[in-house]
């Protein structure tokens, strides 16, 4: 009795924290002529309600990609989509086609942290409850656990302060660890599928999810059961990402068009801000003023790979 006390006690703080921070300012509030990562939310929804599927990721004159253009995966679109539907049975003006660009009203950004708030209560939380409930160690110590990651900062801040959804890929990826501590292999991929298809981020998560799952069917031997295994999880994969992005599957332009909105290549595949070797190297140097895109790739390239070493150097 007292576990679940603790484990209310523990829920009750965090839900209040989430909704605490989501009524202070936020970047981008009353400044044209973007607005900020609320109208980016607001716009896909006006976007994917408004246009039919097969012009969510291409430039046309309703559909601006330099403004806030849609360049997270399919998964992402569906949200919006369905966020856009609840949207307009309260107030269509909130998603009218261009002209509910920059709309700021006080019952829009309650429906709009109310939609983080909801996402993150369906998927992220419940995830971080399994986990800590199937965990070894004393009660004492799973609380802990749990209240550091329903509190962690960085995740609360981003999501619930300028509305964002990354606790719904990084749920999804948690699912998706949970299937394959509890050997539902089958589970977990489509959960990771899910994760990935989401947000491109948790392409950071999918080598150790692949590694794992290799070595899974290689240690049952991949002339038996571990092959069988392989199989499943293959065609499990193939399924999910097919069932992600089948209206997108119609035409080889229209697939390539959201890979390249996914992967901007023509950006030189980094962002200023990003926190790595581009992000020092910005404060001296403004590398995607001086170096070509095609340059630009070649030396992330050679920075993530490495420079060849020479036979003799030692590893």
């Amino acid at each position: 009795m007292e576990r679940w006390s603790l484990i209310g006690v523990v829920l009750s703080v965090s839900l209040t924290v989430r909704w605490a921070v989501s009524l202070n300012p936020y970047s981008g509030a009353g400044k044209p002529p973007m607005f900020g990562d609320y109208e980016a939310q607001r716009h896909w929804q006006e976007i994917t309600y408004n246009l039919p599927i097969r012009q969510w990721y291409f430039n046309t004159s309703s559909n601006n990609l330099k403004y806030w253009g849609l360049d997270y995966p399919p998964l992402t679109a569906y949200h919006s989509l369905i966020c856009a539907y609840v949207a307009k049975s309260i107030n269509p003006e909130w998603i009218a086609l261009h002209t509910s660009r920059g709309f700021e009203s006080l019952g829009h950004k309650i429906f709009m942290r109310a939609t983080v708030f909801v996402a993150d209560l369906a998927v992220y939380i419940p995830a971080i409850l399994c986990y800590i409930h199937h965990c070894e160690g004393p009660e004492r110590k799973k609380i802990s656990s749990m209240l550091c990651a329903l509190l962690y900062p960085g995740l609360i801040l981003i999501d619930h302060g300028h509305f964002q959804y990354n606790s719904v890929s990084l749920g999804l990826a948690l699912w998706g660890l949970l299937g394959l501590l509890f050997d539902r292999v089958l589970f977990g991929s489509v959960a990771f599928c899910l994760a990935l298809n989401y947000k491109q981020m948790e392409l950071y998560h999918a080598l150790p999810f692949f590694c794992y799952l290799l070595g899974n069917c290689l240690k049952k031997g991949l002339k038996g059961e571990g092959l069988i295994r392989l199989i499943k999880i293959a065609i499990v994969v193939l399924i999910s990402f097919a069932f992600c992005w089948l209206p997108f599957l119609t035409s080889l332009q229209q697939s390539l068009q959201v890979l390249q909105r996914l992967f901007p290549i023509d950006r030189g595949l980094f962002e200023d801000k990003v926190g790595n070797v581009w992000c020092s190297l910005s404060v001296f140097l403004k590398v995607k003023k001086v170096l070509a895109p095609a340059t630009q790739v070649w030396l992330r390239m050679r920075f993530q790979i490495g420079w060849p070493r020479k036979k003799n150097q030692k590893e």
